[in-house]
């Protein structure tokens, strides 16, 4: 594994779990501060900032009962990666697409784009 693939894996892990335990610190160090998420859910259209994103998911934390990384694509200083979760907030499962960048000397998610793909939130 390539110390890129590695780093990349790395922050999204931080972003599974951190949005999973709701834990602000590994959120806050898994994205860029400029960082937007955007997608729909339940028939509402979310755009975030990196603040709403994070408070959100502290109040509202949802361990999935699966989330694996399916896909990994990088070229230099740009990646995207996949991620699929189940049993998000026990009944939904999404698919999330991440670009992330080096900037500032490390990796960082620059945006998160999801779809809820089954279940619903309660």
């Amino acid at each position: 594994m390539t110390q890129d693939l590695a780093e990349v894996t790395r922050v999204v892990n931080l972003y599974i779990t951190g949005a999973g335990n709701g834990n602000a610190d590994q959120m806050n160090e898994a994205f860029h501060s400029s960082a937007r998420w955007f997608g729909t859910m339940d028939g509402v259209d979310y755009d975030m900032d990196k603040e709403g994103f994070v408070a959100y998911m502290v109040e509202t934390p949802g361990l999935p009962s699966k989330a694996e990384i399916v896909d990994i694509q990088i070229d230099g200083s740009a990646a995207r990666a996949t991620v699929k979760e189940e049993g998000f907030w026990e009944t939904i499962s999404f698919t999330n697409f991440f670009n992330l960048s080096i900037l500032d000397g490390r990796w960082q998610i620059t945006n998160k784009t999801f779809v809820a793909t089954g279940g619903g939130h309660a």
